[in-house]
């Protein structure tokens, strides 16, 4: 629900004649209870939520840089052996086939 739905939902409920205070407070309680609820549904409710996120976002950092890494180091092997296959290339072109055997 998107806060123009509830803003008019409030609105709304003013006008038929309920207090805008205790719409408000019922509101809030609402999100608040279904924010708990969904942080219950994930396991994050305890006291140690904090820790255990700040854990899996250690691990997603590490993950990102490996996975970088690996590229990197990739093309990095790609390159020289694209080189290694231009310079035996030439070298043939040259008429140096014997210095390669």
């Amino acid at each position: 629900m998107s806060g123009d739905v509830l803003a008019r939902l409030l609105a709304q409920a003013a006008d038929s004649g309920a207090d805008l205070v205790t719409l408000r407070a019922v509101a809030e309680e609402a999100g608040e209870l279904g924010a708990t609820r969904a942080l219950t549904r994930l396991g994050l409710a305890d006291a140690e939520a904090a820790g255990d996120v700040a854990e899996l976002r250690e691990l997603l950092t590490a993950w990102r840089e490996a996975k970088s890494s690996v590229w990197k180091s990739a093309v990095g092997w790609l390159t020289r052996l694209l080189g290694a296959l231009l310079l035996a290339g030439i070298a043939m072109r040259l008429g140096t086939e014997d210095w390669l055997k």
